[in-house]
């Protein structure tokens, strides 16, 4: 959440924030108009309080009518106080549940539109001419099918469409590139982490997923758990409540998980093989900063990224993505896309968020620096989403006898493979 001062200070900002992220704008307002109740409910509650305490005081000291007279005084101030407290919590509530529904401030320099407004910033490697290599690329799913990799039929029969399995070497794929990911992590000065994949609804709405993003959340209602979408949740909730040294910063994590997505709202994109799926394993990056070093965290962020991407020689952009395309948590993102032939254009692999103190705020996470206590910023990127990882591998990679040259980085973690066979023509 943004902080309350900054909002009575410069509302004006905040408004155009919520323009330029194309959300309502009427929710400043509104929220303006329910804190100046709260600390005017506040005030008058305290005043009503003070009297109370200074009439208890009169009382044993009166007698007769003088004290009948405080004590009828003492009920009305006592009724008072009750119904001073019961507007003050009735405010408080409406300015957090209206706080809460408030996106973060967008950086200045962030493109201002919807998914296709984003700006691009570099671009990296060669994209293959298969024409002149005398052959049409095969799309992911045909290459794993002959490499023996990808079972969606199997997937979709036990649990639905945009399941599947990974096999053999679809499998010792993907626990390669998550050991090198946590390798290259680690080397960086990342503490890994195997994560919750349940968590309770704080963590969740604490790092702003049940907002804009809940209908893409799985519940499970029975005991109010939910599943999350990416290690970013437990991660972010790691130190939740809890006051950090700020000589200890910056605290960095590589969690590796789970992801559960329902994709609400894509029907019909991205429907073969195992690009868009229900539940995938991912390497996440998180940082814990100082608000004053969360720039320069989020550019190493992106780094790491870049030089995750260009170890395994893929060809790939990096765009600074638009307002609309935020998400509520962060203030500017970065996305790396790497080309799929078969598609012909850029598709993102990895994020790096900056959310400021958006998240922390929400979470009660603060650093003390001396005497002072403050909220810090979190910041999270994607090192390695697994499946779409593979997608541009394969394609990228293949050979015209559909076989898949494994990039140099990921081979001492395939046993030495230099190519991935076809298990059948």
């Amino acid at each position: 959440m943004i902080d309350l001062r900054l909002l009575r200070e410069d509302p004006d900002r905040v408004r155009a924030s919520q323009r330029a992220r194309g959300e309502d704008v009427a929710l400043v307002d509104a929220l303006l108009s329910a804190d100046e109740r709260r600390r005017t409910s506040s005030v008058r509650f305290d005043e009503l309080r003070a009297e109370q305490k200074s009439l208890g005081k009169l009382i044993p000291k009166a007698t007769g009518d003088e004290k009948a007279e405080l004590l009828k005084k003492a009920g009305e101030l006592s009724a008072a106080v009750k119904a001073a407290d019961a507007a003050q919590d009735e405010a408080k509530e409406e300015t957090q549940a209206l706080l809460l529904k408030l996106g973060n401030l967008v950086h200045p320099d962030v493109p201002v539109g919807g998914e296709e407004d984003f700006t691009v910033l570099e671009t990296h490697g060669t994209i293959r001419d298969f024409g002149a290599e005398g052959f049409e690329p095969k799309d992911h799913l045909e290459i794993g099918e002959l490499l023996g990799a990808i079972d969606v039929e199997r997937g979709a029969k036990v649990s639905g469409s945009r399941f599947y399995y990974l096999t053999g070497i679809g499998a010792l794929l993907e626990l390669a590139l998550v050991n090198a990911a946590i390798a290259q992590a680690t080397e960086a000065g990342f503490t890994p982490m195997l994560t919750p994949a349940l968590v309770r609804p704080r963590a969740m709405e604490g790092t702003g997923f049940l907002g804009q993003a809940a209908e893409n959340v799985y519940h499970l209602e029975k005991d109010d758990y939910y599943l999350v979408g990416t290690s970013e949740v437990p991660l972010a909730a790691y130190h939740m409540d809890e006051i950090v040294d700020a000589a200890k910063l910056p605290l960095r994590y590589a969690g590796f998980s789970p992801c559960f997505r329902r994709e609400a709202g894509t029907y019909g994109k991205d429907t073969r093989g195992i690009f868009r799926v229900h539940q995938f394993d991912k390497v996440e990056m998180f940082s814990y900063v100082a608000p004053d070093d969360a720039e320069n965290e989020h550019k190493r962020l992106l780094d790491w990224e870049k030089q995750w991407l260009t170890g395994l020689e893929l060809p790939f952009q990096v765009i600074d993505v638009a307002t609309g395309d935020l998400g509520s948590s962060a203030s500017r993102k970065f996305d790396c896309e790497a080309w799929i032939p078969t598609q012909g254009k850029y598709r993102e692999l990895t994020s790096a968020s900056n959310c400021d103190e958006f998240q922390a705020r929400r979470l009660s996470v603060r650093m003390r620096d001396g005497k002072k206590v403050q909220p810090l910023a979190t910041l999270n990127g994607t090192l390695c989403a697994v499946p779409r990882t593979i997608v541009a591998i394969f394609e990228n990679h293949q050979l015209a006898d559909g076989s898949v040259r494994v990039p140099e980085m990921l081979r001492p973690y395939l046993g030495g493979r230099e190519v991935l066979e076809p298990v059948s023509k």
